[in-house]
């Protein structure tokens, strides 16, 4: 019986599919249906079970926090370098080695404690009806306060987060001070009071309500895809896509990340979908479904998202985690100077 016994353990130990649990628990603010296609890509791949539970990023960390030590959860996906950092500054996530991250993300990309997945640029979108592209040769982020744009740019409210990452890159790279200077001239050339989303601007630039529009790059393709209806993709259609900073520092980038859980149960099984989700096959399924930019050098963007713009110049000279340092003072000094 002894011997039986001693020969069942053996085996429990030379197999350790028999130990070790086959699934994964991912948390994640991502609202993509296709990212469930892709976490079914895994599976079939591995062996290994996805299950996923979505929320607004807050709310998924506050749930971190609250269970602590029995939180489940292995990895945490949010959408900007803001909510990763802040995410990273409360102490949710672990460090962890993995050549195939460190290889294929650029440093400026991650940190020790999270990484990027997917790239996204906050550019200008104009209407050739409305203004020339020659007037807006080698415009900068910081163009947008000078008053010849007044009653011109249509940007949204100072509560999101992707204008908050805008201001604390501004902070970064330009310093309190003139950062405080451009949001005042940027308030005053506003066309109107933040509303909607980033289609939102675009349909009005479209409509001549202002003359550039603030957004993230996968908003307009979205609309250009016609998935957004017929209406958005005829309004798409007359508005270009610019690309500041393109002679000067380059164009502000943020990201959606991924970071591994401190009470991670299914650590190695984490680390695998994570290391996944930078395979050519992952990142040319996420950038044709969501139309984000690749991490990946050896993947191209959508069609439609490079023909808005593939080798622009990136401002590759900060790193991203910048963004969480800067946040809170930035969206005070929004607030401060009327912007809603």
């Amino acid at each position: 019986m002894i011997i039986r016994i001693i020969y069942i353990f053996c085996f429990l130990i030379l197999n350790a599919n028999f130990l070790v649990s086959k699934e994964v628990n991912v948390f994640s603010s991502r609202h993509y249906e296709s990212d469930y296609k892709l976490y079914d890509f895994f599976t079939k791949k591995t062996g290994i079970k996805v299950n996923v539970i979505t929320g607004k990023s807050k709310l998924l960390e506050k749930r971190v926090i609250e269970e602590g030590s029995s939180c489940k959860g292995d990895l945490l996906i949010l959408a900007d370098a803001g909510r990763m950092g802040s995410a990273e500054s409360k102490g949710l996530f672990q460090k962890f080695n993995s050549d195939i991250l460190k290889k294929k993300i650029p440093e400026n990309l991650r940190t020790d404690y999270w990484y990027s997945i997917a790239k996204r640029a906050r550019i200008f979108f104009y209407n050739s009806a409305n203004i020339k592209n020659k007037d807006l040769k080698n415009i900068d982020y910081l163009d947008l306060a000078d008053e010849k744009w007044n009653g011109d740019i249509l940007i949204r409210a100072s509560n999101n987060i992707y204008n908050q990452s805008l201001v604390a890159y501004m902070i970064e790279v330009y310093g309190e001070k003139k950062a405080t200077e451009w949001i005042k001239g940027l308030v005053k050339n506003m066309a109107r009071s933040p509303q909607g989303n980033d289609r939102a601007q675009i349909l009005g630039v479209a409509a001549k309500e202002g003359k550039i529009a603030v957004a993230n790059t996968y908003y307009h393709s979205l609309m250009m895809s016609g998935k957004k209806g017929t209406e958005q993709k005829k309004a798409a259609e007359k508005v270009s896509p610019i690309f500041p900073g393109q002679n000067s520092k380059g164009t502000h980038i943020n990201i959606s990340g991924a970071g591994l859980l401190k009470h991670s149960p299914n650590k190695k099984n984490a680390i695998k979908l994570l290391e996944f989700l930078l395979s050519d096959k992952a990142q040319k399924h996420i950038v044709n479904n969501t139309f984000e930019y690749p991490i990946s050098q050896n993947v191209n963007p959508h069609p439609i998202v490079s023909r808005m713009g593939k080798n622009f110049k990136e401002n590759n000279t900060i790193s991203i985690s910048s963004y969480f340092k800067w946040q809170s003072k930035a969206y005070k000094i929004m607030l401060e100077n009327g912007w809603k």
